[in-house]
């Protein structure tokens, strides 16, 4: 009895989490469909499931119509820059957030996490008008130059990440003559590179999937992100939608390599402490 009771329970859990995969499976299903399809199939009714004339060139009229290239390229560099910038500075505020002692370090601590409490929105009238008395709007510095300077979400995760680490290591390196730059890029980095690549992860989404940060301080269409570049299809009298789908399937299409790819370091860094026992 005990053990059909078990078989059953592993059974139910299984098909639930098969049906909530399907549920959130069905809207890039339903987008990789529409992007195969012409518009008129698309929205005939009764609704056609499966393309009946596979539309490949919907995908080839996204670079024509648009500088959709040029969108990916944009995107890139501002995402390098990004992971770049929040993996050194975080690196570097939480190092000295938990291994240097000095007056007022819980002060700071508790004033970075007190950010997160502030609304991203509440932040864009005042970002916008400092960007603009720096002469920098329609660049690409509002979106790279604030990862440079930490973020509250990475510094705290980061902080406890660190306290896990034996300070031995820091004194052992002291007594051969290493300096905190050096400690930090010899022992420390290697050491939280699960972390890292947790805070590399999440920037990399965060930067891709950006949309009011270009929106806000972009205005020539050549130096557009994908977040913003798709809306550039939808016009007043006109929408291509499939080749808008096709475009929407070629932006999310490296965040669903990123998922299956480093899921593995994703999951270490948010369970694994400094040192594995």
């Amino acid at each position: 009895m005990m053990r059909t009771r078990r078989t059953g329970a592993v059974v139910l859990t299984y098909l639930c989490l098969v049906s909530g995969a399907i549920c959130c499976l069905i809207p890039l299903l339903w987008l990789v469909r529409s992007s195969l399809m012409s518009t008129e199939d698309m929205f005939k009714l009764p609704l056609i499931f499966f393309p009946k004339k596979i539309r490949f060139q919907n995908y080839a009229e996204v670079f024509t119509m648009v500088p959709f290239a040029k969108f990916y390229a944009n995107t890139i560099f501002v995402v390098t820059f990004n992971i770049l910038g929040a993996l050194i500075s975080n690196l570097m505020i939480a190092y000295g957030l938990t291994r240097i002692e000095f007056k007022g370090r819980k002060l700071m601590f508790s004033l970075s996490i007190g950010t997160l409490m502030l609304p991203a929105y509440v932040q864009l009238i005042p970002l916008f008008i400092e960007w603009n008395w720096f002469g920098k709007i329609n660049t690409f510095f509002p979106l790279i130059v604030p990862a440079f300077f930490g973020n509250a979400f990475f510094i705290f995760m980061l902080c406890q990440f660190l306290r896990t680490i034996p300070r031995d290591f820091d004194e052992a390196a002291f007594m051969d003559g290493a300096n905190y730059p050096l400690i930090i890029v010899k022992i420390i980095f290697p050491l939280a590179k699960p972390a890292m690549a947790v805070v590399a992860i999440f920037q990399f989404m965060f930067t891709w999937n950006d949309f009011m940060g270009p929106l806000l301080f972009l205005n020539d269409r050549e130096k557009f992100t994908l977040a913003i570049g798709i809306r550039t299809f939808i016009s007043t009298y006109y929408t291509p939608w499939g080749v808008l789908m096709a475009a929407a399937t070629l932006t999310i299409l490296p965040l669903i390599v990123l998922f299956f790819s480093a899921q593995k370091f994703f999951i270490s860094g948010l369970t694994l402490g400094g040192i594995k026992g």
